[in-house]
């Protein structure tokens, strides 16, 4: 979920370093507490093991140069070894305006991570039977999408989960501050897409679109005639003890536990600004969870263990396609980006205007997952935050 104004809420394409895909900007709001960079405290570092804190590891002290070099008011991270020992980590400060602590492994927006969520319960319900990966969009949605070089019946859901079906962008299109408060269908969602042309034929090229998976949870509520929400509750989040990770319902513009507070600057040369209250409905299904660190730890975690997919489906979601000239790679719902041990992490990573979110877990345990309390406004901020992922997994 990608969180620049009028260039995104929801995305994970600021991984790539390639092609970026603009998305929706969450609202710009009139500002609470208003402050500067220049006037951000020093960071307020802290670590789970009080060692760390005397002197700190390579992920403190990756995460102390996100706050005092980046700008960032806070950066939290949780990292879990191949025993499974859990630590956490903080910077800065949870409220610019009081000053107040980072809450421990706080609640964030995680952005397009949430694509990671329902491209799993697609290939459950493949898995099941009642979906096909190589069925196309109208099989479920016929008559829906129809468009200028757009057309359901030649869209796959394979391709609506890899982002190989040509379909635009509606994020774009939507004015910061009307999506802060405004509730969105998805269905309006789909529609804003689908006044503009196709970005190019299905299945010719890899170009990141929040409108695919739009469609994707529309299929989902159609198969099972359920809410996306309810189907994503019952199947991942209950299932896996996923303590502190919510879809919010209609209207809720709060985050629900201890937070730290989100911030955004429109243009970037502008002061940050609070808007950590805001309806995240223009993500729906690609980008509207609330998690943890250490809750999406869990996830990724269960998921490469096998334990929300059958083989076969799991297989296909770590089937990949390149995505941009940076080594990520795009599976279904799901990227790899390679390690400076050597390796490759799986996850996915999201921002939406306020979070920016971003880890993954290795294939032989190891997880690690940072988020930071205001999307990088330049690309040596963006490598900052991948570094502290990379830090932590290869520490």
């Amino acid at each position: 979920m990608r969180a620049q104004t009028r260039q995104g809420l929801l995305s994970s394409t600021r991984q790539q370093g390639g092609r970026r895909r603009r998305a929706v900007s969450a609202a710009v709001a009139v500002a609470i507490g208003v402050m500067t960079l220049g006037a951000l405290a020093p960071p307020a570092a802290s670590a789970s093991d009080s060692a760390a804190v005397a002197r700190p590891d390579a992920v403190q002290q990756a995460l102390n140069a996100l706050v005092r070099d980046d700008g960032m008011p806070a950066a939290l991270a949780s990292v879990q070894d191949r025993d499974g020992r859990i630590r956490t980590y903080t910077a800065g400060v949870g409220d610019l305006t009081t000053g107040s602590k980072v809450p421990g492994d706080g609640q964030v927006r995680i952005g397009s991570n949430t694509k990671a969520f329902t491209a799993v319960v697609v290939l459950q319900l493949v898995g099941e039977g009642k979906i096909g990966l190589d069925a196309t969009v109208d099989t479920y949605l016929p008559g829906l999408v129809r468009g200028k070089g757009i057309d359901g019946r030649r869209i796959t859901v394979r391709q609506l989960l890899q982002h190989t079906s040509g379909l635009p962008e509606y994020g774009i299109h939507v004015d910061d501050d009307e999506i802060r408060n405004r509730y969105f269908e998805p269905r309006e969602l789909l529609d804003i897409a689908l006044r503009y042309k196709a970005d190019a034929a299905p299945g010719t090229t890899w170009g990141y679109s929040n409108t695919n998976y739009v469609l994707a949870g529309l299929i989902v509520q159609k198969v099972t005639g359920r809410p996306l929400a309810e189907e994503m509750d019952r199947r991942i989040i209950k299932r896996i003890g996923l303590r502190h990770t919510y879809f919010p319902t209609p209207g809720e513009m709060t985050i629900r536990e201890p937070h730290p507070h989100g911030y955004h600057r429109n243009p970037a040369n502008t002061p940050l600004r609070d808007f950590t209250e805001m309806d995240p409905s223009a993500g729906w299904a690609a980008g509207q969870l609330i998690s943890t660190n250490s809750d999406l730890n869990r996830f990724f975690t269960a998921l490469l263990a096998g334990r929300l997919l059958p083989a076969a489906q799991l297989a296909e979601m770590r089937t990949t396609v390149p995505a941009g000239t940076s080594g990520l790679r795009y599976g279904l719902g799901l990227t790899s980006r390679p390690l400076s041990c050597g390796g490759v992490y799986w996850g996915h990573g999201g921002d939406i205007a306020g979070y920016e979110t971003r880890g993954g877990v290795t294939d032989d345990g190891r997880a690690a997952n940072v988020a930071v309390t205001s999307v990088p406004t330049d690309k040596a901020a963006t490598q900052h935050v991948k570094d502290a992922v990379d830090r932590a997994l290869c520490g």
